[in-house]
């Protein structure tokens, strides 16, 4: 069975997000918490979402919405890092895996769109 690595990444990555939002909710940080967890998880739905596309536009498209989830946890975290006095590297850990996911999804993107034009 062929390995689907953006998959495998964006399924840890929202199990991470998952049990840091646990964190925050523990802290009482429920705002942010929801918002962070509702993107952070959104990402790796989309992309589930887009291996059964129905076509390439559909897939570019559902890849479009993980892209911008993976935008929308950035910002959170961002915010998080400003507010959050504890779990500072936690913070930056889920910002560097998220980044990565998005440089990969665009990366995708970019990909199909070239191949959808020749």
């Amino acid at each position: 069975m062929k390995q689907n690595i953006i998959k495998d990444k964006s399924i840890l990555f929202a199990v991470e997000i998952v049990r840091y939002c646990q964190l925050l909710i523990q802290n009482k940080e429920y705002v942010i918490s929801g918002q962070l967890k509702k993107s952070g998880t959104s990402i790796g739905a989309q992309i589930r979402e887009a291996e059964h596309a129905q076509s390439t536009a559909d897939f570019i498209h559902k890849m479009s919405i993980a892209q911008k989830e993976a935008n929308e946890t950035i910002y959170w975290l961002e915010i998080l890092e400003i507010v959050e006095k504890v779990e500072k590297e936690r913070i930056e850990n889920l910002n560097k895996s998220v980044i990565e996911l998005l440089k990969i999804i665009t990366s995708i993107i970019k990909s199909c769109k070239q191949s959808k034009n020749n």
